[in-house]
């Protein structure tokens, strides 16, 4: 038994497995790859280690990642087999708890046990950076925001992991709209741990959210060394770089960056960095810029993970991708897919996900690459302000809201364009494509005058 820097009880851990957690946490705080083999470091030393055991179980679902899921629930329950747990700690139990709850379906119950975990041990990281994860693949920005923002009090401010704590508030500050905030808040991190990439993401973040893309491409250029190394975050950072320089109208740009940083014959075929091309690809897509060798590469590395109903998110990017690639029986066969699994899942998370979001999302899509452009809308407009219950960040799911804006436009319905962009416009008045929409809007109502004025504002926005 030992107990760790925060006098927390470590059941079953010696002295060296403890050294190794705590580096697996801090690799966990700062997304290194590495994360993983100091995890196995902690159990090679002390097999039955509570705190090891759960951290293994919880990097079983953080990526969402199927295949991995289902060998940290083995192991898990394996190791659960015979375990006295009236011998282990209340902050113990309730990690179990938690990651047994997670590896069973139910993320939202692990959410809610992971918060009564922060109250009751607020210096807990693995809780924080769990929790932190959980609320961000949930969609839940208020806790995304309160959750660590609950805790900060708790923390002196010189301890080493404050600054990515910080870093993990910005994000949760910029989800719940409160970007001046994030960003003061994300750079007050940075101040401390310059490379800590989560928090040069939420800050990035802030800056996308204000239309602010030329500052957001300075903010990066001027950390690249900090950002662009070999980090489980280092893909998701270029695509929030190539979003800034589509903005710019700089399509050639972008797709270097894809090329290079995106999607390529190295690409290790992981969800989320796939999930980031299908989505880069999609908003360049809606332009009317088709790539078709591009999306062919990208659906079949997707179809190569032969995933099954997992994380309905995931399933709309694959979606994208097999409409892209005009693969649109692919993503009909997808589809009917899960449609058989929810009449029948167990109730699960991913069930209510798939079928309340997903499945809409999903057909959306197949309508839109069908060109039944009021279909479209008629899937995605009911689901517009519930898109966050499926997971992803309004970053990531801006590419639905704007396919519902060109859904609208292409079926004529002029009425609903027009209040999608006036939402758009008034909220985030810096962006070339709200105007660039806006002025095509006009052409429709046959107002040259305001299509020109429009098209000149976009045209100015983009050259700033």
């Amino acid at each position: 038994m030992s107990t760790d820097r925060h006098g927390h009880v470590m059941s079953d851990t010696s002295s060296a497995a403890l050294v190794h957690y705590e580096q697996a946490l801090d690799d966990l705080l700062f997304f290194r790859p590495r994360v993983v083999d100091s995890a196995r470091s902690v159990l090679a030393d002390s097999p039955r280690s509570v705190m090891g055991r759960a951290l293994a179980a919880y990097l079983g679902v953080l990526g969402t990642e199927e295949k991995d899921a289902a060998e940290a629930r083995t192991a898990f329950h394996g190791f659960l087999t015979g375990l006295d747990e009236k011998k282990l700690t209340p902050r113990e139990r309730m990690h179990l708890a938690a990651a047994t709850t997670w590896l069973d379906g139910d993320m939202h119950g692990a959410g809610r046990i992971l918060g009564e975990l922060t109250v009751a041990f607020p210096r807990d990281v693995l809780a924080l950076v769990a929790g932190h994860q959980h609320d961000f693949l949930t969609g839940d920005a208020q806790r995304l925001r309160d959750r660590v923002g609950g805790a900060l009090d708790a923390w002196d401010e010189h301890d080493p992991h404050h600054g990515p704590l910080l870093g993990m508030y910005a994000f949760g500050l910029e989800e719940s709209g409160h970007y001046a905030r994030a960003e003061e808040t994300g750079l007050a991190a940075l101040a401390q741990h310059p490379n800590d990439v989560w928090g040069i993401h939420g800050v990035a973040h802030t800056y996308e959210m204000r239309g602010r893309f030329t500052d957001g491409i300075r903010f990066l250029d001027d950390r690249t060394g900090n950002w662009s190394g070999d980090t489980l975050l280092t893909v998701h950072n270029w695509w929030h770089y190539a979003l800034f320089t589509l903005e710019t109208g700089n399509t050639a740009r972008v797709l270097e960056i894809y090329d290079a940083a995106l999607h390529h014959d190295g690409s290790p075929g992981a969800a989320m960095q796939l999930l980031d091309a299908a989505a880069l690809l999609w908003r360049i897509h809606l332009a009317g810029d088709d790539h078709g060798t591009r999306w062919a590469r990208l659906a079949d590395a997707w179809e190569r993970r032969a995933d099954g109903p997992h994380y309905a998110f995931n399933d709309a990017h694959a979606v994208m991708a097999y409409v892209g690639a005009d693969r649109i029986d692919r993503a009909e066969r997808l589809v009917k897919d899960r449609e058989n699994w929810v009449t029948s899942a167990p109730a699960v998370s991913n069930r209510w996900m798939t079928a309340e979001i997903g499945l809409p999302v999903c057909r959306a899509l197949i309508a839109y690459g069908r060109q039944d452009h009021a279909a479209a809308v008629e899937h995605l407009l009911p689901v517009r302000h519930r898109l966050n219950d499926f997971g992803g960040s309004h970053a990531q799911r801006d590419a639905l809201q704007r396919t519902l804006v060109e859904a609208a436009l292409r079926a004529g319905r002029t009425d609903l364009a027009r209040t999608l962009l006036s939402e758009r416009s008034n909220l985030r008045p810096v962006c070339p494509y709200n105007w660039s929409a806006k002025a095509r809007l006009a052409e429709l109502l046959g107002d040259r005058a305001g299509a020109t004025a429009a098209r000149r504002r976009a045209t100015a926005q983009a050259t700033v």
